[in-house]
């Protein structure tokens, strides 16, 4: 999808048809993207009570998670505060158990206390293109991730429309469960392929 900057300009822009949050010159989120995040928080919540997510995007994961009964409670770490901005102008009254935290993933990850959430949901197009190869980085963070989880959590990244295990996770965990979903996008959406197809809901299970 995009390569952050440190201040990039964040725009939202709702038509009668699209929704579509921008950061910098990309497409981040888009609206049609809302019955695979639903899918998505709802395995995510079949885990447990407690729950961190990465990435607030247009919100539609964390209204689902923090709504679910079974949630207790669910904190959203976005690194920008405009969309946090953007997410609460648009919905001023959210479920009580989620939490929003203005705060670097890379850096609030290693506060977390050990075994502290049944889940963590992950949204990897808003890591920086460049990061992604940098496998002394992943070696660093995926420790503290799976830290974090209790025994039995899991860890499920945004959806792809690729059926390819990511090499950042893969390694951090003994038991993977792969869903798969179709879908269908916008015509101006340019951040996948095919504007249909089959999307690939990837839950990476830490067992112990």
């Amino acid at each position: 999808m995009i390569q952050q900057r440190e201040s990039p300009e964040i725009n939202l822009i709702e038509t009668n048809d699209e929704v579509t949050l921008y950061i910098g010159d990309g497409q981040a989120m888009q609206g049609w993207e809302q019955a695979l995040m639903w899918e998505s928080a709802d395995i995510l919540c079949g885990f447990g009570s407690e729950f961190l997510e990465v990435g607030l995007g247009l919100g539609i994961s964390a209204l689902r998670i923090a709504a679910n009964p079974a949630t207790r409670h669910h904190t959203v770490i976005e690194k920008f505060p405009k969309v946090i901005e953007l997410f609460r102008e648009r919905n001023p009254s959210p479920p009580t158990p989620l939490e929003i935290v203005e705060a670097d993933f890379f850096e609030y990850i290693h506060k977390m206390k050990p075994e502290s959430v049944d889940g963590i949901f992950f949204d990897p197009y808003l890591v920086p293109v460049s990061l992604w190869d940098e496998e002394e980085l992943w070696m660093e963070v995926m420790p503290a991730v799976t830290r974090t989880l209790r025994q039995g959590g899991v860890f499920i990244p945004c959806f792809s429309t690729r059926p390819v295990l990511r090499w950042q996770f893969v390694h951090h965990f003994d038991r993977i469960m792969v869903e798969r979903r179709s879908y269908a996008s916008y015509a101006t959406t340019d951040y996948v392929t095919r504007n249909s197809g089959e999307a690939y809901i990837q839950c990476f299970i830490r067992v112990r």
